[in-house]
């Protein structure tokens, strides 16, 4: 893997953004997950140490939200339904180690139902890295839902590693959280109505102990997350792909008034694909 931008958490604050630092990463073994590889300009593969360095959470945050989206060049963030068509495998290692290093990861019910979700792994990779800071030996799934119109049979709330949330609004029906937390998910209040409030979805899971918080869509929870003004930063993989149609855009929902500008923070490169760090400003 090329890194064409610096990683540092002082990126954002750079002047000249079309600086480009092409130096290849510093050297490890590999250690895990040899199979789909981030690799230097020399063609060495990026340890998952590297790549958890490199996506590290900022220091100090009292809450940070990140999202990890990827899409194609004219825009799709799916094909026929699913992500994975448009990914690769170093996409999928990226997606691994931003797992790896989050405390909770939100997700939408509707992505839920389509993609198949379950429980996250342990991962030995990232096992020294988590009891260093404190988290669980996996990340925690937190479903946002104001219907509750969830199979709670499934492994996803039945055998979790961390038990399973499911963010909801206050009046949602008393019968689903019922159900819920008879499968043993845990129901967190984000709302006072009978949808979910989205500026009220961090501030929640952190009274949950559950600070680094990575949202993985899909894209109608993105965009309220946008809308509300609350994400923190976007991991954007863009795919040298073309899939036409009228696949959803990573994002969509309410519109705001004035677009949001994000600062780069950091780009690296693969076989075309471009996996890119933005921060608000």
């Amino acid at each position: 893997m090329r890194r064409l931008f610096p990683v540092t958490d002082q990126t954002c604050d750079r002047t000249d953004a079309r600086t480009e630092d092409r130096t290849p990463a510093r050297t490890h073994d590999r250690t895990d997950d040899r199979a789909g590889g981030a690799a230097d300009a020399a063609g060495r593969e990026w340890s998952l140490d590297e790549l958890a360095d490199a996506y590290a959470y900022p220091s100090g945050a009292a809450s940070w939200l990140r999202a990890n989206m990827v899409s194609t060049l004219d825009g799709a963030a799916q094909h026929d339904g699913r992500s994975q068509p448009i990914s690769n495998a170093t996409d999928m290692r990226i997606f691994g180690t931003l797992r790896g290093l989050a405390d909770a990861v939100v997700v939408g019910a509707q992505t839920v139902r389509q993609e198949g979700y379950r429980p996250a792994r342990a991962r030995e990779a990232f096992a020294a890295r988590r009891a260093a800071a404190g988290q669980a030996v996996a990340p925690t799934i937190a479903v946002v839902s104001a219907s509750l119109d969830l199979d709670f049979t499934l492994p996803l709330f039945t055998a979790p590693l961390t038990p399973t949330l499911v963010v909801t609004g206050a009046a949602a029906p008393a019968d689903r959280m019922a159900a819920a937390e008879k499968a043993g998910a845990v129901v967190v209040i984000a709302g006072e109505g009978a949808v979910v409030a989205p500026e009220r979805v961090a501030p929640a899971l952190a009274e949950q102990g559950l600070t680094r918080l990575l949202t993985e869509g899909g894209p109608r929870l993105l965009g309220q997350f946008v809308a509300a003004g609350v994400l923190d930063e976007l991991c954007l993989t863009l795919s040298p792909m073309l899939a036409g149609g009228d696949a959803q855009r990573i994002a969509g929902g309410p519109s705001i008034a004035v677009p949001e500008k994000f600062a780069l923070a950091s780009v690296l490169e693969e076989a075309g694909f471009l996996f890119t760090r933005y921060r608000r400003i």
